[in-house]
């Protein structure tokens, strides 16, 4: 079934599989990625908010000094800790979006390059789905990468719904199920 899914995406938008979009192995890594560095900034943000170290975290911004930025959420002006979680957030986006535009030669680059010279290697490595459940290998493995990957999307979606079902903020649901090790 995912193999007919790739090969139909493949068939349809032969454009976009060149680069590593769409149902591949090296867009999952990717998504995994970002999903492992989003739980470790959760944590982090958890830890700083438990050991106080947001400065005024509960003071509203002030919207002569902030302008709209202040305003984000409606009517209302955003805490000072919302707004250092959005400007961390912004940063991280941002050197993201040049590690993709301009990346460094030994990165693994978010966007296949069909110029580059080991090209063909990295998509024959990409060819190779791993299937529901990778081989279990120990240590910095691709297949310890995509259990991680695939586990933390897993957890991420469970906060999402979690928060949406009972209302409470995400930071608070994750030091709950720490059993309140944060704060």
């Amino acid at each position: 079934m995912y193999d007919d899914a790739q090969a139909d995406w493949a068939e349809q938008f032969p454009g976009f599989v060149q680069y590593g979009w769409g149902p591949t192995v090296h867009a999952e890594k990717w998504n995994g990625r970002h999903a492992m560095f989003g739980w470790f900034f959760i944590m982090c943000t958890a830890y700083a908010k438990g050991h106080g170290l947001i400065p005024d975290a509960d003071m509203a911004l002030d919207f002569s000094k902030w302008g709209t930025l202040a305003t984000i959420s409606g009517k209302e002006t955003i805490t000072n800790e919302r707004a250092i979680i959005l400007i961390a957030n912004a940063h991280f986006f941002a050197v993201s979006l040049m590690a993709t535009i301009c990346p460094l030669p030994f990165n693994d680059t978010l966007l296949l390059d069909p110029n580059h010279p080991n090209y063909e290697a990295t998509k024959a490595r990409n060819d190779q789905p791993f299937g529901y459940l990778p081989a279990f290998k120990l240590g910095l493995t691709e297949e310890a990468e995509m259990i991680n990957g695939r586990l933390a999307m897993l957890g991420i979606i469970s906060l999402i719904g979690y928060t949406a079902v009972s209302g409470k903020d995400m930071i608070n649901i994750v030091n709950e199920w720490v059993g309140g090790a944060y704060f």
